[in-house]
């Protein structure tokens, strides 16, 4: 009856991280783009940490770490004295730090990785039209072998700013543009600034920015991706062709560039090495739903808005990563009703404020006027996004200890287990693609303690269909006799200091790496909850 589980249209970072996270966990999908050869510039060059952490989750972390430079901070200067110096260092709680890397490299990298599941990108493959019902979409595509429809369950729109699905589905996409037009070049430059750090050089003149030069490092010999503002005899021929985003050109000149240099650089240098430029302009707009019916947007082509603090990107793939999970579950016939539902419910006020915060950073600076620097390095770092009010989360108690549910989980180190001979870290257990149970118990477990996990964990296995995994986190102090759950030991203290762990408490990790339920201590119910509002009722209730 389905031709294919899931159709994705657009191969970009968004549509390729959706395939991937399809795909390994068994789920048949096809992925096209009408573009016959994909773009070689470098569009988004930022990754965040939150990224990388779901990035180590699919199995492309060292691949993209090889080809990455770290991001160490950004020096500003104003009239050609340095005014700031932003420290990109992230607390030790954090396992990854901001690197930069070309766009077609991160796409490369996830490729390859959708490759080795066996499916591949269908290029020069456009959607044109699709219809759908309450059983699945007919999509019509049109490709090197003509026009034919495809059917399938579900279709996912990745697909860019101007994006066919959102259209189709008539979504709005309420915003405005700046009225500024931006041109940028990917270049090479001579000067003596430390590696790793941007450079944001503006002229002010009585207190307001009207020039502006951003360098962005890349991975390279003194490699940059340089913004700036188009000069006013470059605007007037670029009126009316330069829209949203990124493109492959037409663009400026290297010596349109190196006369922006001349006037803001912090130091004298020369550009050389034009591998590609472009002009464009900077709209903010997000759409009005996520989704309706069987057919889903993400990424740009849910949301756009500035590229300041490298959010868009990034954005985008959690948007794919927080989707494919819950269609892999309706997929599978094992979601609740209402799990697809709450893709557009969390992701959507995550969208809203970033289109609102790049707008004010593109305007004030990251940061301006706030005084809490962790907390601000933690937001750019997309650390603290959190799914409090969803209705799939079964809340904390008031006044429980941080995590809550609803929070991201935080890595642990120091873990050690039989068998293993060296410490390491908990996201390690966290990287598979099913729901995680973590248990906790110190130095008061004995028997009765050790039977309520027991039962929790067989009652859970028959709600999730086997899709869980579950852990023991004991304390070095705690006695814990033989059990049918896998045990590892907190040697260092570090998961009970960062879980605020206390006898009994019981944390469940969403595939995603949030918190759907932590318990201190665990309330039966409430887990048993939890589960039953992601896959919902357990076996025997569904067939009373």
């Amino acid at each position: 009856m389905f031709d294919t589980d899931v159709l994705i249209v657009g191969a970009g970072p968004v549509g390729s991280a959706a395939a991937v996270e399809l795909s390994r966990r068994g789920v048949r999908c096809r992925i096209v783009d009408k573009l016959a050869v994909p773009p070689q510039y470098a569009k988004a060059v930022g990754i965040q940490p939150r990224t990388l952490e779901l990035f180590e989750s699919m199995g492309v972390l060292r691949d993209i770490l090889d080809a990455a430079i770290r991001l160490h901070g950004q020096l500003v200067f104003i009239n050609g004295v340095e005014a700031e110096r932003l420290d990109l260092t992230l607390p030790p709680d954090v396992p990854f730090g901001f690197i930069g890397i070309p766009q077609y490299e991160t796409e490369r990298i996830l490729w390859q990785r959708l490759e080795s599941t066996g499916t591949r990108i269908e290029r020069g493959t456009e959607l044109v039209g699709f219809t759908q019902d309450e059983d699945g979409v007919d999509a019509v595509l049109t490709g090197p072998d003509g026009e034919h429809t495809v059917r399938a369950r579900y279709v996912v729109g990745c697909d860019g700013a101007h994006s066919t699905v959102r259209k189709a589905l008539g979504l709005t996409f309420e915003g405005a543009a700046f009225a500024e037009q931006y041109m940028l070049g990917d270049v090479e430059l001579d000067w003596a600034q430390p590696r790793g750090f941007g450079v944001r050089a503006m002229h002010q003149t009585d207190g307001v920015t009207d020039d502006v030069l951003v360098c962005i490092p890349l991975p390279g010999r003194n490699r940059y991706r340089v913004s700036m503002r188009v000069p006013a005899e470059l605007e007037t021929a670029a009126t009316g062709g330069v829209q949203h985003g990124i493109g492959s050109g037409p663009g400026p000149e290297l010596s349109d560039i190196q006369a922006v240099l001349d006037r803001l650089a912090p130091e004298p240098t020369t550009a050389s090495h034009l591998r590609w430029s472009s002009m464009f302009r900077i709209s903010h707009r997000i759409v009005d739903s996520y989704c309706r019916g069987r057919v889903f947007v993400a990424g740009d082509a849910a949301h756009i808005h500035p590229p300041t603090g490298a959010q868009g990107m990034n954005t985008g793939i959690q948007d794919a990563h927080n989707l494919a999970w819950k269609l892999a579950l309706a997929v599978a016939g094992t979601a609740a009703p209402e799990l697809l539902a709450s893709y557009d419910t969390e992701r959507r006020p995550v969208g809203e404020e970033v289109v609102g915060r790049t707008v004010r950073d593109a305007r004030e600076g990251i940061g301006a006027g706030e005084t809490d620097a962790d907390y601000v390095l933690r937001r750019e770092a997309q650390l603290l996004i959190d799914y409090r009010d969803s209705p799939i989360v079964t809340p904390s108690a008031a006044g429980s200890p941080t995590p809550t549910a609803g929070s991201r989980a935080p890595d642990a180190t120091g873990l050690t287990r039989e068998a293993v001979t060296s410490p390491f870290r908990l996201f390690t257990l966290l990287a598979g693609p099913d729901h995680t149970v973590l248990a906790y118990v110190d130095a008061s477990c004995d028997e009765s303690a050790l039977d309520e996990i027991e039962g929790c964990v067989d009652m859970t296995r028959e709600v999730t269909g086997g899709r869980l995994d579950t852990y023991l986190i004991a304390a070095p102090e705690a006695r814990v006799r033989p059990t049918n759950v896998p045990v590892i030991r907190d040697r260092d203290g570090d998961f009970a200091r960062m879980y605020h762990a206390g006898p009994r408490a019981l944390y469940v990790v969403r595939p995603d790496g949030y918190l759907g339920y932590a318990g201190f201590p665990a309330s039966r119910d409430d887990f048993i909850h939890y589960f039953e509002s992601t896959f919902g009722p357990a076996p025997a209730t569904r067939s009373a």
